[in-house]
């Protein structure tokens, strides 16, 4: 699931969804708007983002299973395929997204936005597995959310 084939009968755009938990994502239109604004930014092309929200046992699954990681997080993406073209899945947690908003004292609709354009930049090939890159992308966060036309 590392990489997936690109499902070529499926609409460009970008979805919202939830797997496990009942959650309902109010900001469809404009969130899609401001990271199409980030996408053209890095110079990349959309596709397909499907974003998934669901619950930390969700997302632990995924991150045994497919990551080999046995631990909590907060967003995994996965890639359909290597292009220029920004195209994948991107699982959140929304119960780790609440915690680290009360963790940084932040509000959980910027902390969402947060963690959604992190996959995002993920998919137009950031990194964050070393300290530069770890720096590198918390800038590019902080860019994009300045990109943001409503909230903090």
């Amino acid at each position: 699931m590392s990489e997936q084939q690109f499902p070529f009968d499926a609409e460009s755009g970008i979805y919202f969804s939830s797997e496990d938990i009942d959650f309902a994502f109010n900001s469809e239109e404009r969130t899609s708007e401001w990271l199409q604004k980030v996408i053209e930014q890095e110079e990349h092309s959309l596709r397909l983002l499907n974003f998934i929200f669901c619950s930390d046992e969700y997302l632990h699954r995924l991150n045994v299973e497919y990551l080999h990681h046995d631990t909590l997080t907060d967003v995994i993406t996965f890639p359909y395929e290597e292009s220029p073209l920004v195209a994948g899945d991107i699982f959140i947690s929304i119960d780790r997204v609440r915690e680290n908003a009360l963790q940084f004292q932040t509000s959980f609709e910027h902390e969402l936005n947060r963690v959604m354009v992190h996959g995002v930049l993920h998919l137009c090939g950031y990194g964050d597995k070393t300290e530069s890159g770890k720096k590198l992308m918390r800038g590019k966060e902080d860019e994009a959310l300045a990109l943001r036309k409503w909230g903090s």
